[in-house]
This record gives C-alpha cells, sequence and structure tokens, in this order.
C-alpha cells in the first residue's frame, strides 16, 4: 500500500470512530434520527452554499500549483520580513517546549483532531431544526478558502522550517514520514501567510461559541481543539506567528461575512414571500 493510501485509510478510520462518537455523546440520537427523516430537505436547502464551497475548493485545487508560479512571479516577498519582525520566536517554541510526547500529541491534533474539528460541524450544524446555521458555517468555509487561495498568490513566502533548517525541525515528519505523501497534495511550501488551519479551527471555534446554547458539550471540545491545531502550527515549524494572526484575523472576518450574507439572503426571501402573499390577498 502507498504511503497516501496509509495515511487517508488511517485518518478515514480514525475521524470516522470519532464522528460516530460525537454525533451520539453531543449531537444525541434524537437529532439524529430527525435529521434521516429530513435529510433530503435539508441537503436541498443549502444547496446553493454546498456548490460554492465545491466550486472554490475545485479551483484551488486545480489552480494551486499555477498560482503559485504566479506567487513567484509577483506576489510580495515577505519572507524576511516576517523573519525580522518575529525572529525566532518558532525556534524558541521547540527549543523550549519540544519533546517525544508534544511532538505525537501535536502532529495528531495537526492531522486527525483537524479534519475531525473541521467535520464535525457540518454535521452538527446540519441536524439543527433550521438550516441556517449550517449555511452560515459552509459560508464561512468557502470565505475561508476562497480569501486563502488570493492572499497565497498575493503573499509569497516561505515557512520558518524553510528559512531556519538548522534551527525549526519539521517535527511532523519526524513523528510519521507517511504525513508528508498528505501533506504533499494540500499544500505548497510557500503556503504560509496566511495559516488556513488557524483560519478554518479558529472559524469552527467561534460557531461553537455562538451555537453553544444549542450543543453547550462541543464548546470547549471544539475550543480546546482549536487552540491545539493554532499551537501545533508553530510547535511543528510548519507557520510563523504572523501566519497565525493572520489566520485568525481571516477567520473572525469570514465569520461576520458569513452571518451578513446568509441573514441577508434570507431575510430578502422572507420579504419575497411576504410580497408574494399580499398580492395573492
Amino acid at each position: 500500500m502507498s504511503p497516501l493510501l496509509s495515511v487517508v485509510g488511517s485518518l478515514a478510520l480514525w475521524v470516522g470512530s470519532a464522528l460516530l462518537i460525537a454525533s451520539i455523546a453531543i449531537i444525541r440520537p434524537w437529532r439524529l434520527y430527525a435529521l434521516w427523516d429530513d435529510l433530503r430537505e435539508r441537503l436541498w436547502e443549502i444547496r446553493n452554499p454546498i456548490a460554492a464551497l465545491v466550486v472554490v475548493l475545485i479551483a484551488s485545487a486545480i489552480g494551486r500549483s499555477s498560482l503559485q508560479t504566479v506567487s513567484e512571479l509577483v506576489g510580495l516577498q515577505l519572507t524576511w520580513a516576517i523573519y525580522a519582525l518575529e525572529g525566532n520566536f518558532v525556534a524558541w517554541i521547540q527549543a523550549t517546549f519540544g519533546s517525544p510526547q508534544l511532538t505525537m500529541y501535536f502532529s495528531s491534533v495537526y492531522v486527525y483532531g483537524y479534519v475531525f474539528l473541521v467535520a464535525f460541524p457540518f454535521l452538527a450544524y446540519l441536524a439543527l431544526p433550521r438550516t441556517t446555521t449550517v449555511k452560515r458555517l459552509i459560508v464561512a468555509y468557502a470565505l475561508n478558502y476562497g480569501i486563502g487561495l488570493v492572499l497565497y498568490t498575493v503573499v509569497f513566502a516561505y515557512g520558518p522550517r524553510n528559512v531556519m533548517p538548522d534551527m525549526v525541525t519539521s517535527l511532523l515528519f519526524t513523528h510519521n514520514p507517511e504525513f508528508m505523501a498528505l501533506t504533499s497534495e494540500v499544500n505548497e511550501p510557500t503556503n504560509v501567510f496566511p495559516s488556513l488551519h488557524t483560519s478554518l479551527s479558529v472559524t469552527v471555534g467561534a460557531f461553537a461559541v455562538l451555537t453553544r446554547r444549542e450543543y453547550p458539550l462541543w464548546t470547549p471540545i471544539a475550543a480546546w481543539l482549536a487552540t491545539s491545531v493554532v499551537i501545533a502550527t508553530m510547535y511543528l515549524g510548519i507557520h510563523w506567528l504572523t501566519d497565525v494572526i493572520g489566520g485568525t484575523a481571516l477567520a473572525l472576518g469570514t465569520v461576520y461575512l458569513s452571518y451578513q450574507i446568509v441573514d441577508g439572503e434570507e431575510r430578502r426571501d422572507e420579504s419575497g414571500v411576504g410580497r408574494e402573499g399580499r398580492r395573492r390577498r
């Protein structure tokens, strides 16, 4: 079995098991039963946000290498500006806190925990009676990827592991070299600003806080995982602190925009239905 298939298989097994356990413990069986009964209708209601997200993901997958070339030619060369701004902060993190136990934890969180963190809210919010929240989530994901792709093209910058190989180690690959087969399929070495792992994790954390009444147990779990992923991006030598700050700002901005877009669209739909009803009377 190829390294990529091995990692994908392991990822599917562990994340699938976590989703099953979390669905029962957090979403609860009665919501899952209701979701099953109304699944087709709810998926139809969120078809437009899903289509937008799929388009952005396909554009990212197809155009990533080409945009990498464009970025290298005309993008803002900010590697050394970032290094001048924060210096050896990431190297200090590794030197101060590095240990086999933490490396194993943050490597697992960066890969397995991150996928679970991003995937679970879709199922949880789809199980709510109204589809407004899951629409907001999907729109926020699409905005994260879309804006992130633009910023990756505009900003050309290498990560700390590339700039300081004698001081910063790629700890993700020392824990499990097979992870390289997976990350090479979705990342370029200059895809560092902003950190999309950070932006999507903080996005999920923000939604967890905003929906704490619906899923009170999910809020602390999401906060813990999101914080762990953010730290992991630096501990593993992948991102600068600057990338994390940029990813956090992107997350908060996309959450705000998702509310404006989805809620505005629903208000227009309700207004249109109201006008149509008055005309009929």
